[in-house]
């Protein structure tokens, strides 16, 4: 009852991403997902949609400079995501002929994939039958079939077991890769996750399997108390600093490359720290410094 009343949810108010509903390549699923990654869908899409235009394959991506990707990259966060994507576009142009490998062990393998973007793209981009496992859905499926939160952290061998049991199996499988049962069921899950069995407010009486449900039967015991992402504070972090520096930097207008050293002290009062995300950007390779004390981002 669970996967036949997702199903229906699914296909009555699933967001119309571009890159859901067999509309992308396998590498456009890629790169989504690695976009996605501690980000919000609504903020990726305008993200992705000037990306794949610019760079529709790997083979693109790979001859870009540097520069250029973290430009586009922009306000995603965690830039260096960025750089390995570029690593892992050279490797799938070189090793692949810019055909994304079909196998899980050849897309972990590839630089920045780990098992969730792998299994995602397994099963997104190529129909396959295979257990995807976010946050969103760990939480949706310890609250469905076990009534208790998800505890957060890595996914435990009992959630990743959980997880394999009720995926469905694929017995129509002439159907389109993105119409498969468990390929639906996968989607829809982590939707349900995302905007209706969110972490602290789910919206119980809009969900579509609440009758299924044994978090709601049993009165959603520990809402809140167990966040499934621990809240990150930003103001003031090294990471609002660095971002202070590469947007500085992906600002700067027509021929000029570099920032001076006096501009660089203007953009974060305490230079201790400033100093340390710039030396924690140059090793991450994504800015260069100069030795005027300028910086610059890589060529």
């Amino acid at each position: 009852m669970v996967a036949e009343s997702l199903a229906e949810w699914w296909h009555e108010s699933a967001r119309d991403l571009p890159w859901r509903f067999g509309r992308a390549t396998p590498w456009g699923v890629l790169v989504s997902e690695v976009m996605s990654q501690q980000t919000q869908m609504s903020r990726v899409v305008p993200y992705w949609q000037a990306w794949m235009e610019r760079w529709p394959d790997a083979a693109a991506l790979a001859d870009a400079s540097k520069a250029d990707v973290i430009t586009a990259w922009g306000r995603l966060g965690y830039p260096r995501r960025a750089l390995r994507l570029q690593e892992c576009a050279r490797m799938v142009a070189d090793d692949y002929h810019d055909d994304l490998p079909r196998t899980y062990d050849e897309l972990v393998a590839l630089p920045g994939i780990g098992d969730y973007t792998a299994s995602a793209v397994m099963s997104f981009a190529y129909g396959e039958r295979i257990a995807v496992i976010d946050t969103n859905i760990r939480r949706v499926l310890s609250r469905v079939f076990l009534g208790a939160e998800s505890r957060g952290g890595a996914a435990s061998p009992a959630e990743r077991a959980l997880a394999n049991r009720v995926l469905p199996e694929d017995s129509a499988a002439r159907c389109r890769g993105f119409d498969r049962p468990s390929v639906v069921w996968n989607q829809s899950v982590m939707e349900l996750g995302a905007v209706i069995c969110t972490a602290k407010s789910p919206l119980c009486e809009q969900c579509p399997v609440a009758a299924e449900c044994m978090f709601l039967a049993n009165g959603r015991p520990g809402l809140g108390e167990r966040r499934t992402r621990p809240h990150q504070r930003f103001r003031g972090t090294d990471r609002q600093v660095r971002g202070l520096v590469l947007n500085a930097l992906r600002g700067l207008p027509d021929g000029r490359i570099a920032i001076d050293r006096k501009d660089i002290e203007a953009l974060w009062s305490d230079h201790i720290q400033l100093d340390k995300c710039i030396a924690s950007l140059d090793d991450d390779g994504l800015i260069e410094m100069l030795p005027d004390g300028s910086v610059r981002l890589p060529c």
